[in-house]
């Protein structure tokens, strides 16, 4: 491989107020490109892309969402909250 770069687009919308505590954010797309510049053939550059892909915490995150959950402590006192879904 001669050269290599990556790009990540974030698509996003954050809407509400913090003061009123109706802060959301929605993500609409988070897209990659990668350019790569090397005399190797196209399946042996895309099979180990593929692999990093799948292997990618934040983007497993994305596809496969799961339950955020949270505490607050305070003067010893736990509190447990959970991001409410809209």
């Amino acid at each position: 491989m001669k050269k290599a770069s990556c790009h990540v687009g974030l698509d996003f919308q954050l809407a509400g107020s913090v003061l009123k505590g109706t802060v959301k954010d929605r993500w609409q797309d988070v897209t990659t490109s990668l350019d790569i510049d090397s005399d190797e053939p196209m399946a042996k550059i895309v099979a180990p892309a593929r692999n990093a892909k799948g292997g990618c915490f934040a983007g497993q995150l994305i596809v496969n969402p799961l339950r955020l959950a949270g505490s607050i402590t305070l003067r010893g006192q736990t509190a447990p909250f959970e991001a409410e879904n809209s």
